[in-house]
């Protein structure tokens, strides 16, 4: 049963970003920020990233993802096929529908939101971590969403 109700959290910030596009996903890019089961490690068994990239790939969405160290882990998984990588957080933006973040480095704690603004298509962001603070990003403009909110 905990094993059950873990796999179905995975999911979570797939269901919130759907249902902010009422499931029209196909064609979107999507901007992954953590890759990693937890910070600071490049530990990927188990990350409920995978759930997450797979259901994406599914759905017809192109995604761009960044992990300060975890990119060659995810490299095993899928390549260069399916997932783009960048060398830093704010080049995964570039055209993005939406941003997910996914793990909680300390990096990704303090944005710069004014250079997403500049780069994302979409002001979404699904905050799989809830470490940001939602007034902030919602007067400037961002829909956001994180979990068990």
């Amino acid at each position: 049963a905990t094993e059950r109700v873990n796999n179905r959290q995975k999911l979570v910030v797939f269901q919130k970003l759907a249902r902010h596009f009422g499931g029209l996903l196909k064609g979107k890019k999507v901007a992954i920020w953590g890759l990693s089961f937890k910070p600071n490690t490049d530990d990927m068994r188990e990350a409920p990233s995978l759930v997450l990239i797979e259901k994406l790939i599914d759905s017809g969405v192109k995604v761009t993802a960044y992990d300060p160290v975890a990119v060659n882990e995810a490299k095993k998984y899928y390549g260069s096929n399916f997932v783009g990588y960048s060398d830093n957080p704010y080049d995964t933006l570039n055209d993005a529908n939406a941003l997910l973040l996914m793990t909680e480095w300390s990096e990704f704690r303090i944005l710069n939101i004014e250079e997403m603004k500049k780069r994302m298509k979409d002001l979404v962001i699904v905050d799989g971590r809830n470490i940001y603070d939602a007034s902030e990003l919602k007067n400037n403009g961002f829909s956001y969403y994180s979990i068990g909110q």
